[in-house]
């Protein structure tokens, strides 16, 4: 049983007449009655006496139209209630994001935000997590995209999924030919890594010492797309979240493991503070785009 066929019953049983009933419904009279004969076999009992041209109900029919009117004017009133919701955000999301983020998900997230809501004004800064842990305390963001933080703080964590990071080198680099590589083969080798205001940058450093290893940096950075053309043009490896990975045919990003460098991501926004409809819909849109891989 589908929720056509008790639309097309109740046109029938609120008009009694099958030409009238399929006008109303918008379809032919002969897939009207077809419906009705579905929904009547489905039941195991008639729902209407058909004498001649004249149409009436059955007991079983009046007894179903009692039941499924209310319940079908709350479905409508469900959907006229989401179709109003959205047609009314309005407002200013503010965001702060790591670079992760803002190479795909968040512009996506903002694009579909925009189409599907245009009275909402985006507002998305590129930030460190620790800076953007500030920014919520400090009231100036509603919205947080980042990892999960190692300092205690009063914000609601939400986790998105678990991120691996990469060891990112150019197509002539001596380990391009690798499917994954150990931390502690990093010993040595040329590499570059996010500055230390980054607190991934730590995550790496204890990666590196759990494996007794100590690569070469002779690169920091505060931009994914400056470390990646590094490695692209030298022979100069990096470490990058696997979200960075957009397909480029000029690079290679591989597994780490023994130990593997593991990312939280997810959303952040203070405690107790009321968020706006249209924040929320930002964040269920983030939600959406980490569940399709963007």
């Amino acid at each position: 049983m589908e929720l056509r066929h008790l639309r097309y019953f109740e046109a029938l049983a609120k008009t009694l007449s099958f030409t009238k009933a399929a006008d109303s419904v918008h379809v032919t009279q002969s897939t009207l009655s077809h419906q009705i004969r579905q929904l009547e076999e489905e039941l195991g009992q008639p729902l209407f006496d058909r004498i001649g041209k004249r149409v009436s109900m059955t007991e079983a029919g009046e007894t179903l139209l009692l039941k499924i009117s209310p319940a079908l004017r709350q479905v409508d009133a469900a959907i006229h209630a989401i179709r109003d919701a959205g047609a009314s955000v309005s407002g200013e999301v503010r965001v702060g994001t790591t670079q992760s983020f803002n190479i795909r998900l968040v512009p996506k997230c903002v694009a579909e935000c925009l189409t599907r809501y245009p009275s909402v004004r985006v507002v998305v800064e590129e930030l460190p997590a620790l800076q953007i842990i500030d920014r919520l305390h400090a009231g100036s963001l509603d919205l947080g995209i980042s990892y999960r933080p190692d300092v205690a703080h009063d914000l609601w964590f939400e986790q998105l999924y678990t991120e691996e990071m990469r060891l990112v080198v150019g197509l002539e680099h001596p380990m391009a030919h690798r499917r994954r590589v150990r931390m502690t083969e990093l010993h040595g080798v040329r590499i570059a890594l996010f500055s230390r205001q980054f607190s991934t940058r730590q995550l790496i450093d204890d990666c590196f010492q759990a494996a007794g290893a100590e690569p070469l940096v002779i690169a920091e950075f505060n931009s994914i797309g400056a470390m990646l053309e590094v490695a692209r043009h030298t022979d100069v490896a990096a470490i990058v979240g696997a979200s960075a990975d957009t397909g480029d045919p000029g690079l290679r990003f591989l597994p780490l493991e023994d130990p593997t460098p593991l990312r939280t991501p997810g959303l952040l926004w203070r405690r107790g503070i009321p968020r706006p409809v249209s924040v929320k819909y930002f964040a269920s849109m983030i939600r959406r785009g980490v569940g399709k891989g963007l």
